[in-house]
């Protein structure tokens, strides 16, 4: 026991009274705190059940089960206006999740050239990046969403006079391009492709792992092309063939067949990932900096290429940094995607949190279960980059 502790036990037993320890004031304030807080949301709980009562408004979740009678734009599953209002939760979440992905993807590609390219030597090069950080990192995304919406997509010309490309077309109704049906053993094509990448990742990991060892390298990515790449399109001849390619055409007022991306998803998605590529461009220029300059010149006295160099030296350690803002911008970007309700785009928020909520007016459940969701992506998001942060961690030895 040390001074301090005997001390205040003899005070203690001194005075006699409870109240003069530490220890045990400390876990009454606490309960005293835990018991104020409690009050607190009984109240609140309380009062919005009794004014919800008094304006005739029903609360529960049973409003999920029943029928929305409204349609929605674009749907990653079956649904029509006969379905649920549940169904309408799930589908502005696949919206939701799918515009998210999307726009991570890009951003990321798209932010990782712009930032390499502003430490670019070529002049032009480095000018044109810097301009394209400065522009779109600070105009508001609203603005940016408005633009490509209004000011590109609405502008573009009808279904009969659709801009064409490689089976696919444009016009102010979307983009429609051809999409792959497949028949009996389809399945099996696409197991084989996952089967490939798997194993192709699993691959990677162990030459690395048994570089790092032994020193001695293994052709990677002849292996992922055979593993991806010729694998799959064996299984695709020897199941026979078993696709096709559903190809829009015209038909009456607008394309019938193939797959139809509308113009709200185009829009958002460029939105977002040029903004948000504006943010990661410096995050990913940050990273490079933060690299001794001594190790280029060690690179450079040992005649590696300029792309070698960056790959192999420059950007593995320019991750350990890169990484934990990243991670932010994914977190922003996906819950930036609710500024969607905007141009119509059928997300979570303008489905379930919009037309939902008006029509059944079950504000506390909807907007509880809109906000569960965002916390829940986040989480998850965060929780992935953390684990791949630690892989990417600099290991003592």
């Amino acid at each position: 026991m040390s001074a301090s502790d005997r001390l205040t036990s003899e005070t203690t037993a001194a005075s006699g009274h409870f109240w003069n320890d530490p220890g045990k004031r400390a876990i009454i304030f606490q309960l005293l705190l835990i018991a104020g807080l409690a009050g607190i949301l009984y109240t609140i709980i309380n009062n919005t059940l009794t004014n919800l009562d008094q304006r005739g408004i029903t609360t529960g979740f049973a409003f999920l089960n029943n029928q929305a009678g409204f349609g929605i734009l674009q749907t990653l599953i079956p649904y029509t206006e006969a379905d649920t209002y549940g169904r309408t939760f799930i589908v502005g979440l696949l919206n939701t999740i799918l515009v998210s992905v999307l726009g991570i993807i890009a951003a990321t590609i798209l932010g990782f050239f712009i930032g390499v390219g502003r430490l670019s030597n070529n002049w032009l090069i480095n000018k044109i990046c810097s301009i394209y950080v400065e522009i779109f990192r600070n105009i508001p995304l609203l603005l940016q969403i408005f633009f490509w919406y209004f000011a590109v997509l609405r502008t573009l010309p009808s279904p009969r006079q659709s801009y064409e490309f490689m089976g696919g077309f444009l016009n102010v109704r979307g983009l429609y391009l051809p999409k792959l049906v497949g028949s009996d053993g389809s399945g099996i094509v696409w197991l084989s492709l996952a089967f490939g990448i798997i194993a192709t990742l699993v691959i990677r990991s162990w030459a690395t792992k048994r570089r790092e060892e032994t020193g001695q390298g293994f052709p990677v990515w002849q292996t992922a092309i055979g593993l991806i790449l010729v694998l799959p399109t064996l299984t695709f001849f020897a199941m026979g063939q078993p696709f096709t390619v559903d190809y829009p055409t015209l038909k009456g007022f607008n394309f019938r067949g193939g797959m139809t991306l509308i113009p709200e998803l185009i829009a958002l998605w460029f939105a977002l990932t040029i903004y948000t590529a504006s943010f990661i461009a410096e995050i990913v220029r940050g990273g490079i900096l933060s690299v001794p300059n001594g190790q280029l010149e060690a690179a450079s006295a040992l005649g590696l290429p300029r792309g070698r160099t960056l790959r192999f030296i420059i950007l593995p350690q320019a991750l350990r940094v890169i990484i934990p803002p990243l991670t932010s911008q994914y977190l922003n970007l996906t819950k930036n995607s609710s500024l969607a309700t905007a141009i119509g785009y059928p997300d979570l928020v303008s489905v379930f949190a919009g037309t939902t909520l008006n029509q059944t007016g079950q504000a506390i459940e909807v907007i509880f279960m809109t906000m569960a969701v965002y916390l829940l992506l986040s989480i998850l998001t965060s929780i992935f980059m953390n684990w791949y942060n630690t892989r990417k961690a600099l290991v003592e030895r």
